[in-house]
């Protein structure tokens, strides 16, 4: 399995460039599905969203799908994983993306679409495949109004393949608490790793081995 785990897309060409690697042949050559379920479940403006999916339009793909996860028939959503090459899961509630993919019954379905596939997140994208998403991180990250908001005080981890939490948009003027300090606060109160990264930083897992591509900034913390 592959996975470029990014905060805001791939944003400059360090981490365009590591996709290209991963996938082994040219955009253009390649089927892209774009999931924007996470999205729906924010309020407020989406210029964020339209400017992220623009951009990644841009890049010149051989087909371009657009995929929600809620409201098709379970194999219509796999068939649509399977036909791409590359599978994008953009950002938004990552509590609400993983409730929409188990609460479906997608994920062994997905899990089998990723054996021979790059998997690209954005934000809520990419936190969603710790084993530690549940409440207690959830209370620990301080995001808990986040996931009372969807009508919930507990969530499943969806796949629970990696043993670190990721969190996304250090230092990004879009969420300027994120500073070092707020990162420290969480660091002090978790007991599991964490990647804090910025807007221009991806984490990538290749064959289970884990490195960080980056032209910003970024904080583990084991």
């Amino acid at each position: 399995m592959n996975f470029l785990l990014t905060a805001s897309g791939l944003r400059n060409e360090t981490l365009r460039d590591a996709l290209r690697d991963m996938l082994g042949k040219p955009f253009g050559s390649a089927n892209i599905v774009f999931v924007p379920t996470a999205s729906v479940a924010e309020p407020g403006d989406h210029g964020w969203f339209v400017a992220d999916m623009n951009r990644l339009h841009g890049l010149g793909w051989r087909e371009f799908d657009v995929l929600e996860l809620n409201g098709l028939p379970r194999q219509t959503v796999l068939d649509r994983l399977l036909h791409a090459d590359v599978i994008y899961v953009e950002g938004g509630s990552h509590y609400h993306l993983a409730r929409s993919i188990t609460g479906n019954g997608l994920a062994d379905g997905f899990l089998e679409a990723l054996e021979n596939r790059v998997y690209v997140g954005v934000s809520a994208g990419s936190m969603i495949f710790s084993r530690h998403l549940t409440g207690h991180s959830a209370d620990v990250i301080g995001d808990t109004a986040d996931l009372h908001a969807l009508g919930a005080t507990a969530v499943e981890p969806p796949f629970g393949l990696f043993d670190w939490y990721l969190k996304p948009h250090l230092y990004s003027p879009d969420f300027p608490e994120r500073d070092d300090a707020w990162a420290d606060r969480i660091a002090a109160r978790a007991d599991f790793p964490i990647y804090f990264i910025d807007d221009e930083t991806a984490v990538r897992v290749r064959d289970g081995k884990v490195d960080v591509v980056s032209e910003g900034r970024w904080r583990f913390h084991p």
